[in-house]
C-alpha cells in the first residue's frame, strides 16, 4: 500500500514536471513553427494535445496518492492545484478571459512540492512505524 504511493507520488512529480517544461518550450515551437516549412498542424495538434495527456496521468496520481495520505490539508490542495491547473488549460485553449502566461506555471509546480511533501510525510510515517 505504502509502495504504491510512493509510485504514483514520483509520477505525480514526473507528470507535472514533464507539464511546466511543456508549458515552457511550447511557446517557442510554436515560434518557430511560424517561421518554418518544417512544421506540419498535425504535428503542431499533437504537441498541443499533450497538455490533456498530462491532466489524466495527474488526476490518476492524484486520485491514488490521497487516497492513501493521511493528511487532510495535502488531500485538498492537491485537488485544488489540480482544478486550477485544468481551468488555466481550458481557459488558455478557449481564450475565455485573459490572464497572464505565466499563470499555469503555479499549480504546476505546486503540484510537484505537494507530490514531495506527501511522500516526506508518507517516509517519515513508515520509519516512525518501523522503529519502535
Amino acid at each position: 500500500m505504502i509502495t504504491t504511493t510512493f509510485k504514483t507520488d514520483k509520477v505525480g512529480i514526473i507528470a507535472s514536471t514533464l507539464c511546466m517544461l511543456h508549458c515552457i518550450v511550447t511557446p517557442s515551437i510554436f515560434l518557430v513553427a511560424s517561421y518554418s516549412e518544417i512544421f506540419n498542424e498535425s504535428a503542431l495538434y499533437w504537441w498541443s494535445s499533450l497538455d490533456y495527456i498530462f491532466l489524466l496521468v495527474s488526476s490518476f496520481a492524484i486520485y491514488k496518492s490521497t487516497k492513501k495520505t493521511s493528511k487532510i490539508g495535502i488531500k485538498y490542495a492537491m485537488w485544488i492545484s489540480w482544478i486550477l491547473l485544468l481551468t488555466l488549460l481550458l481557459n488558455e485553449k478557449l481564450q475565455l478571459f485573459s490572464l497572464f502566461e505565466s499563470a499555469i506555471y503555479f499549480p504546476a509546480m505546486s503540484l510537484v512540492i505537494l507530490h514531495f511533501r506527501n511522500l516526506k510525510n508518507i517516509q517519515s510515517e513508515t520509519d516512525s512505524c518501523c522503529t519502535t
